[in-house]
């Protein structure tokens, strides 16, 4: 598939949406979603998730697959968008795969090594000690490790840390060697145009601005009738998006609600760190600067050069 889709990847706010119904006006495309949190039904404010106006104006994928108690993983994105490839394809549009989940890409760009099985005892000797020092302690353990994994991870996502650390403790190889898959020449790699900031202080404006204005819109509220249905924690995959967890842990008392958004932000402000830093591993990206005016513009520009080469 390395000319048959178009990628357009960046962080978080940094104007992906727009960018991609921009294309939708110029090319007849369909948006392949690549976002581990638009997958979930009924988390719609958090997500940011595409409007209904949004999605009828061009036909949106992989978006409101499972309820959120459910789990999705990078090898189940992999033969989803490969599959929607050839559907696209087949209705002789174009696929554009749109999102800031860079594993996703990178899985789908480079394959995935069959990681090792997941291991009772092991993972019970690495909760054990994240109850006694924390899992900050544990993620300054794995910095030393694995570097690489380390930075793309928060010191308190207990899920991928306990993962990382597990995969070390079972096969004494650092995740990050374990997902380089067959390297593809630059010439193979399909086309990736990338939305990423010359002043890092105008993403963090802007994810300010967005996570406030999610407020206005509801989240709590949101949140709250995710928490009244039961069957959902902390543990679930989905409960730990950026957004969903800060609130989740303001209502289980954790913190004051007047500092619920300085909060937030500053997740936010950490994803997208780790999203830009996966994105300066993919040197061979067309990089567009997302605080630019004309960004849309480049965009547009460049999908349709790809555009010439790949319309059936």
């Amino acid at each position: 598939m390395s000319a048959a889709y178009l990628c357009l990847a960046g962080p978080t706010a940094s104007g992906k949406t727009a960018a991609a119904l921009a294309l939708a006006r110029a090319l007849p495309i369909e948006i392949v979603s690549v976002d581990s949190a638009l997958v979930y039904r009924g988390m719609d404010i958090g997500t940011a998730k595409p409007s209904a106006a949004e999605r009828a104006a061009v036909p949106h994928h992989l978006i409101d697959l499972i309820d959120p108690t459910e789990a999705y993983s990078a090898a189940q994105f992999v033969a989803d968008a490969t599959r929607l490839v050839g559907d696209i394809r087949a209705r002789g549009r174009l696929p554009v795969l749109v999102g800031g989940t860079l594993l996703y890409f990178k899985a789908l760009f480079d394959g995935l090594d069959t990681l090792p099985a997941a291991n009772a005892a092991i993972r019970s000797q690495i909760d054990a000690r994240a109850a006694e020092l924390g899992w900050p302690a544990l993620h300054a353990e794995l910095a030393q490790i694995d570097p690489v994994t380390a930075a793309r991870l928060s010191p308190n996502d207990s899920q991928r840390l306990q993962r990382a650390l597990e995969v070390w403790m079972l096969s004494g190889r650092p995740l990050s060697q374990w997902h380089t898959g067959a390297s593809r020449a630059p010439q193979d790699r399909p086309t990736l145009i990338a939305l990423e900031p010359e002043d890092r202080t105008w993403l963090h404006h802007r994810i300010a601005e967005r996570f406030e204005a999610m407020l206005a819109a509801g989240l709590v509220d949101e949140v709250r009738a995710l928490r009244a249905r039961g069957d959902l924690s902390l543990e679930r995959p989905s409960m730990r998006c950026v957004g969903y967890r800060q609130v989740w842990e303001m209502l289980d008392g954790h913190f004051p609600p007047q500092t619920l958004a300085e909060r937030g932000i500053a997740a936010t402000r950490q994803l997208a760190k780790r999203q830009l830093t996966w994105l300066r591993s993919m040197p061979w990206r067309q990089r567009v600067a997302c605080d630019q005016p004309d960004a849309v513009a480049q965009v547009v520009a460049l999908a349709q050069a790809w555009a010439q080469e790949n319309l059936p």
